[in-house]
């Protein structure tokens, strides 16, 4: 039972935050907590775990009490480069960078 998210816009440093958090928890507590928080990386979490849950339910047959987050990680996609013009003809580099993430969830 797993889901995945490629090339989400955001930076793994700032997913692995709550990443850490949500490790190792139920899937419905983890669920409640990602709804109501208030960052950017709540909501695309929300929505790759949620998917895990519905595959879980509809390809396997499971309940959503029995299911917990067993691995969640974060790992580092491509890289947008774009850069900054500055004087003589020089530019500073801006990395937009943007993860991937892998969930599977278990069977109690």
């Amino acid at each position: 039972m797993k889901a995945y998210g490629k090339n989400i816009r955001i930076s793994p440093k700032k997913l692995r935050v709550v990443a850490v958090v949500i490790r190792w928890q139920n899937a419905s507590e983890a669920l409640k907590f990602l709804k109501f928080a208030p960052k950017k990386w709540a909501d695309i979490l929300y929505k790759i775990l949620h998917s895990a849950v519905a595959n879980a339910q509809n390809n396997d047959g499971q309940k959503l009490e029995n299911l917990y987050i067993d691995t969640i990680s974060v790992n580092k996609g491509i890289v947008y480069k774009r850069g900054n013009p500055v004087s003589r003809w020089r530019m500073h580099p801006i990395l937009k960078r943007t993860s991937n993430i892998i969930l599977e969830l278990q069977v109690k």
